[in-house]
């Protein structure tokens, strides 16, 4: 039966199971497939698994006692193995690798950034600072040349892009004094940051308060959204 997998952690983990239960309907028996030098949380994986709250917050809670009681790479939800054995060999396998990144992930955890700004704030700061795109909007509207509209359209959204990019590395620098480490992924088409941190436990309240201060420099036209902490899933 194929093994679906929650998380790897060093041999002598703590592994407060006996109060936990897996995914599925009937919820699956947690248990742990070891090595020497690592183990691996499993259960059996049910057929037709999908994302349903139920599932995914017993994934979570898993990982939640797990990251508790120590370092935890934590598997994102619905990762399944042909089968026990299989686990164990790339257990063993990947060991030096897996260690390696548990002490790098000891005491951290995950905060995701999403940033987006108002379309018009952006647009209209953009025609105050490009001399280049207001005169040609200026001859577009005068003239309705279908050339002028197609190359205004295209230079506006070279620089929305740009000014995008520049924004999202800016906050990335003034973060990074309260973060071991970032991770960026593509942002949504209405946002120009997604961006996750890893951050020491103890250093949480102060990298909330930093991208409070962050976002009210920043002004109304901002939007941030702060989600964790959370299993350092960017990270493994």
């Amino acid at each position: 039966m194929p093994t679906y997998i929650y998380a790897i952690t060093d041999a002598g983990h703590p592994l407060p199971l006996d109060d936990l239960h897996g995914v599925g309907d009937p919820p699956s028996a947690l248990r742990t497939v070891r090595t020497d030098r690592l183990a691996a949380v499993v259960s059996d994986a049910p057929p037709g698994l999908r994302a349903k709250r139920r599932d995914v917050m017993a994934h979570q809670t898993v990982l939640e006692a797990l990251m508790a009681a120590g370092a935890t790479l934590p598997m994102r939800f619905g990762l399944v193995g042909p089968g026990d054995d299989e686990v164990v060999a790339a257990l063993e396998q990947e060991a030096d690798g897996y260690r390696e990144r548990l002490a790098e992930l000891d005491g951290q955890v995950e905060y995701n950034l999403k940033a987006g700004r108002d379309e018009d704030d952006l647009l209209r700061e953009i025609m105050i600072e490009s001399d280049e795109i207001r005169q040609l909007n200026e001859r577009a509207r005068a003239q309705g040349s279908h050339d002028d509209r197609l190359a205004l359209g295209e230079l506006v959204a070279r620089e929305v892009s740009a000014r995008h990019a520049r924004e999202a590395e800016d906050v990335a620098v003034r973060l990074s004094d309260v973060a071991t480490r970032s991770s960026s992924t593509d942002p949504a088409p209405e946002q120009f940051l997604n961006l996750s941190f890893l951050v020491p436990r103890a250093e949480t309240e102060a990298f909330v308060e930093a991208v409070r201060r962050e976002a009210e420099e920043r002004g109304d036209a901002y939007a941030y959204t702060l989600t964790g902490p959370l299993p350092p899933y960017s990270f493994v």
